[in-house]
Formats: structure tokens, sequence, C-alpha cells
């Protein structure tokens, strides 16, 4: 059995930063994190948009406040708003956070960070590396946990919570390049385990490893569990293989059209268009099609994203 003191399941974005913020708070933590895959090889590095934060790099009159209402407005009121206020409070000090660690954020003239317009933001607040947002931040964090004596065990499927009854006291784990279960003892075990998107399979952008395991084990072991049903729906995923196309491509001037040509965006969301939340944008699309204006193509119906403007 291998003693530590915290163990966090997954090596993406989250399960990097609750490493790095451990040790920050005590130094001398004994902390591991297990992943499927290389941290580098995580799903956060598929992310090319960007992080919203209310910097007012862009758009001078920018805030936190206005970040917190397109934040709520784009969940139809849905979001626990306590939750949203946290994040997009925090947001501007992390994003400055991780420029000093070292992420090359891609910058305006005037060399501050700079920010592009993204979907159901009322100002351009996306801060982004060019098209590689989420492979340089995952580097960042990775370095950082490295540096900071983070033990990694890569190739890792965790199995099932260990707990006595009242609290987790570890976790098993299968060493996949062996097959071997192994156990880890912790004070403390934190899931960061991404989504479960890869269960639509062949409509979904996600990696394999995106699978829900870290929610099933949660679930095993009577942890509830929150929301399970607001599952993200991209609007621009190509119609057979679910491939993304990144919003930033919107975000920089592209469109959408229909059969006959039109940016039929403008029935459904006037003002931000295209850029309107990622959820309006979705249901859109599929009205259009139902309705008998969208392409033929031997993977079924489907709108054209018009990249022309883009030169």
């Amino acid at each position: 059995m291998k003693p530590f003191d915290i163990v966090i399941v997954g090596g993406g974005g989250a399960g990097l930063y609750a490493a790095m913020e451990a040790m920050k708070t005590n130094p001398v933590l004994n902390i591991a994190v297990l992943s499927k895959v290389y941290p580098n090889r995580s799903h956060t590095s598929a992310a090319q948009g960007g992080a919203n934060a209310a910097l007012a790099n862009t758009a001078k009159d920018d805030s936190v406040e206005m970040h917190i209402f397109d934040t709520i407005k784009g969940s139809d009121y849905l979001a626990d708003q306590d939750a949203v206020e946290v994040l997009c409070s925090e947001a501007p000090k992390i994003i400055r956070e991780l420029e000093n660690m070292g992420t090359p954020w891609s910058r305006l003239d005037d060399k501050t960070i700079a920010q592009r317009p993204f979907g159901g933001a009322g100002r351009p607040r996306c801060c982004y590396c060019a098209d590689k947002t989420g492979h340089t931040i995952l580097q960042t964090l990775y370095e950082q946990c490295l540096r900071k004596g983070v033990f990694f065990f890569n190739e890792y499927f965790a199995l099932d919570l260990v707990h006595d009854g009242s609290r987790s006291r570890g976790l098993i784990a299968m060493n996949m390049k062996t097959g071997k279960v192994e156990a880890f003892s912790a004070r403390t075990v934190i899931f960061a385990t991404g989504g479960y998107a890869k269960m639509y399979w062949n409509r979904s952008s996600n990696a394999a490893g995106n699978s829900g395991d870290g929610q099933a084990i949660a679930y095993r072991a009577g942890i509830p569990l929150k929301d399970m049903e607001f599952v993200q729906f991209h609007p621009t995923g190509l119609r057979k293989s679910g491939l993304l196309v990144t919003e930033g491509a919107r975000g920089e001037g592209g469109y959408l059209v229909n059969i006959d040509g039109e940016r039929f965006m403008s029935r459904y969301a006037p003002t931000k268009m295209e850029l309107g939340p990622r959820d309006l944008v979705s249901r859109s699309i599929e009205t259009e099609i139902l309705e008998g204006r969208g392409f033929d193509s031997p993977a079924g119906k489907y709108m054209h994203p018009d990249l022309r403007p883009l030169g």
C-alpha cells in the first residue's frame, strides 16, 4: 500500500491545479496524482478557445459583475449563483497567476493579455494562447507540480474508494501497464476526473477517457451527485465524427448558414448571433434541420460554418 496525505484522481487542469494549491498550503504534504493518461495528454489539452475573465483589456467597461450576469443568464438562471460569483471573481486572479507561472497568453498591441469574443459573453473577455490554450495551461501546471514534488502515477485506472462508512481512507486503482490492482491510502481523496460526454460516443468531441468512471466511483460510495443532466452540447462539432470546430472560429468572425445561405441565428439571437450561449446555438441548429433547412450528407443533415470572413 502506498501512503499519501492527498490522492487526486485525474491529471487534467483541475487535478493539477488542486495538487499545486495543496502544496502551496503545506509544502511538506505527500501528494499523488493518478491519471489514466500522461497529464499533458489529458482532455484539457484539447481546449483551444480560451478562458473567460473580466480583465477589461479589450473592452474597458467590462467588470466582474457583467461576467457574473452573463454566466447566470447563459444558464437560464439555473446556475448556483454563489458558485458563479466565486468563479467570476477569482478568474482574473487565476489568469494572472498562470501568466506569472509562464503561460504564454496571446497579447494585444499594448502587450496586455489579448481577449476576444466568445459565446454568451456580453464583452470580449476570453483569454487565449493562440489555438493551444488548454495545452499550454496543462504544460505550465505540470511543470509547477513536478517542481513542487508532486508524485504522478500515470496510466492508472481508479476502481473504487476505500472507506469505513463515514470517511474515505484511500482508493484502489489498476496499473494499466501491468494489470495489477494497487491500493493507495490517503487522508483525503479529491476527484477531478472531468466530464462523461464520451458516453455519446461518435457525437462527442471528448476523448475516450471521459467515460464517467469518476462519477460512478463517487456514486457507488454514496456521495450525492449534482446537476448530472446539464451536459453541454457544443454547437459546432463535425456531423459524422464529432470533431470540434473551435468557438474561436466564430469569435474571430466566422458564421453559420443554412441551405438557403441565410445567417439563421438572426432569428434566434439577433444581438449576439453566432456567439449566443452554446445551448441556444445548438438548439437553433437543430430547429433549422427539423424545419428542412439543413444541408444533406450521408451522415445526416447539418448547418454550414462559413469561415471565409477569417481570410
